[in-house]
């Protein structure tokens, strides 16, 4: 069996490649499923035209179920809002916990000199849970794509394979604000705390994306600080250390250092290579050592990139027949997003301003001017020039704006940033580390 969380992302991935990676983050970020099988699919969505939106795209998440499941039969997809998902709950009850993918596993996680700390304490933790307040909590860190995940999941796997009684939730951190907004429009907090605190291991996705959230950062103060003081394990992941997280509360920094925090980097050459024979030997392929190293040479910072090689190779040994050679290794990598940094799209520069101050899109376009409004609008012009290249013009076509409404929100931008007391330096620099975890 395979966790919803672990589904759910496979189905995103099909998406990505019918919708576009900027799309699929604008209507299905906020998304949380509630119930997936091979023939169903509940979501819920926190606002009426995301879900529209959702109703919308169906048949793109059907198709990519289909896919998944490898499943020719008809799939339902199901869209909750705030009243629907409370009745939903009231009739039906909580499923059972679900085998992580099989092959996020410790014995399938390749391991070498990037990572290979990180791997030391994920054991330590899966082996004795709360045993020892060295590894309470754990704070994995570091780029996008290195095995993070892969991690928790490992932990969670063997934690309920020795403690099957132990209650595991694991949760994406913006998944957990969307619940907490939700619990507070429909009056359940109770049965939101009782979720978390009640956890023997909870495992954190993505923590940095609580920064700057203030409600949600007291809620998940408390819940550590229950669970710590009960002795049940804490594990996160988050793109960089907390200390780097300016919009952190204090108090949670300091929390996240008690325990241990490591580091995983992009791994060397020679878990490259290990990796991709580890990948190829699974998917029943004999990479000769040419087609390795071309890879292992070409791919040097995601260890998603280097999986995904070696899923196209099998694709057309399958489809096509083709040799597994260094001509087929070469059309290959020309359909994999070279390594280094793309330009941002636009609609992933004001998906990534509207989370983090915490508005909606159509509030962001719109022609509200509260302070909070109009900062953030003004960050999307500045970083469409910086990140995406956009001309002043071309931004005022994006945001139905005059050339010079333009021109002096870029600027106002730019003359805070001189200013080290206005805060913003540390709200731009929050928001360009989660567009370029996307890129």
């Amino acid at each position: 069996m395979y966790s919803t969380a672990y589904i759910w992302g496979k189905i995103v991935a099909g998406l990505e490649t019918r919708l576009t990676e900027p799309v699929v983050n604008a209507w299905f970020g906020d998304a949380e499923v509630i119930e997936c099988t091979d023939s169903r699919l509940v979501l819920y969505s926190p606002t009426e035209f995301q879900q529209e939106m959702i109703r919308k795209y169906s048949g793109h998440i059907q198709d990519a179920m289909k896919e998944f499941f490898d499943n020719a039969g008809d799939v339902e997809v199901v869209v909750l809002g705030d009243s629907e998902l409370k009745d939903y709950r009231s009739h039906h009850t909580a499923p059972a916990f679900l085998e992580f993918n099989p092959n996020f596993t410790f014995e399938k996680f390749v391991v070498g000199s990037s990572n290979r700390f990180a791997h030391a304490a994920a054991l330590a933790v899966a082996t004795n849970p709360a045993a020892d307040k060295t590894y309470n909590p754990l704070f994995l860190y570091g780029p996008s794509g290195l095995g993070k995940t892969h991690l928790l999941f490992a932990i969670a796997s063997k934690v309920h394979k020795e403690h099957p009684d132990f209650n595991i939730v694991y949760v994406k951190a913006e998944q957990f604000t969307n619940e907490l907004i939700a619990a507070i429009q429909n009056q359940t907090n109770s049965e939101f705390r009782s979720k978390y605190r009640s956890a023997d291991l909870l495992l954190v996705d993505d923590i940095q994306f609580i920064a700057g959230k203030d409600s949600t950062q007291e809620e998940y103060f408390h819940t550590f600080n229950d669970l710590y003081e009960h002795s049940k394990q804490i594990v996160m992941t988050a793109d960089r250390p907390a200390y780097e997280m300016k919009k952190l509360d204090e108090r949670l920094n300091t929390r996240f250092s008690w325990g241990m925090t490591t580091e995983i980097s992009p791994p060397d050459y020679e878990t490259r290579m290990a990796i991709l024979r580890n990948n190829a030997m699974q998917a029943g392929l004999d990479f000769p050592n040419e087609v390795c190293a071309f890879f292992a040479e070409n791919i040097t910072t995601d260890v998603r990139k280097l999986e995904g090689a070696v899923n196209m190779m099998k694709a057309a040994k399958a489809l096509d027949g083709q040799n597994v050679d260094m001509a087929l290794a070469q059309r290959v990598l020309k359909n994999i997003k070279p390594d280094g940094k793309a330009l941002a799209t636009p609609s992933l520069i004001i998906a990534e301003v509207c989370s983090f101050y915490s508005l909606d899109e159509p509030t962001l376009r719109s022609t509200a001017k509260t302070k909070v409004v109009s900062e953030a609008r003004q960050v999307v012009m500045y970083l469409m020039q910086k990140k995406a290249g956009y001309s002043t013009p071309e931004i005022g076509r994006e945001l139905d704006r005059d050339h010079s409404t333009v021109l002096y929100g870029i600027n106002k931008v730019a003359q805070l940033l001189k200013d080290r007391n206005s805060g913003l330096q540390d709200n731009i620099r929050d928001i360009e580390a989660n567009i370029d975890r996307q890129l």
